[in-house]
């Protein structure tokens, strides 16, 4: 099994002045892919599609900022230690 540890980190957070959402690799300057809304996002097999094979554990955030959720793509390298 894959060290989970090592998966991207991204954050799909409201970008206030643009009024998108954006989905960033953590400490990236620029967003890796750009959603109209949050809901467009977080469809069925969006995300797992805009981080590719390499995949990632993405931080899903309210519009105000506080985390919502975390998803990791592919699902198989989720790690199995945590509830959820």
């Amino acid at each position: 099994m894959p060290n989970d540890k090592n998966l991207p980190r991204y954050h799909l957070t409201k970008d206030k002045e643009k009024g998108d959402w954006e989905l960033r690799e953590q400490g990236a300057d620029r967003a890796k892919r750009r959603f109209e809304t949050k809901s467009e996002a977080t469809a069925g097999g969006v995300l797992g599609a805009a981080l590719g094979k390499a995949g990632g554990s993405v931080r899903i955030h309210l519009e105000k900022g506080p985390i919502e959720e975390e998803r990791t793509f592919p699902r198989a390298r989720d790690p199995r230690g945590t509830p959820g």
